[in-house]
């Protein structure tokens, strides 16, 4: 299981695709949704885990769980 970021590197203008606990960016995308699905394929690719989709200022303002990982709150999370 691997748990992605997605957040705004304001130097590049792009928004990168970190997987958590490494040191270097996996991917960088033109558009946050963009960025997200990115980081959706790569974490079911690796078994499923968290992807958290960051604002502007840095604190996550979604958080989206990827099978086959198990959802903790799965009747809350109408969204996706």
């Amino acid at each position: 299981m691997a748990n992605y970021h997605v957040s705004k590197d304001k130097d590049l203008g792009k928004w990168r695709i970190t997987k958590e606990g490494a040191e270097r960016i996996s991917d960088f995308a033109q558009t946050q949704d963009r960025a997200e699905k990115i980081a959706k394929k790569f974490s079911a690719q690796s078994g499923g885990g968290e992807v958290r989709i960051h604002r502007l200022d840095g604190k996550i303002r979604d958080s989206d769980t990827v099978p086959p990982a198990n959802d903790p709150n799965p009747p809350k999370d109408k969204r996706h």
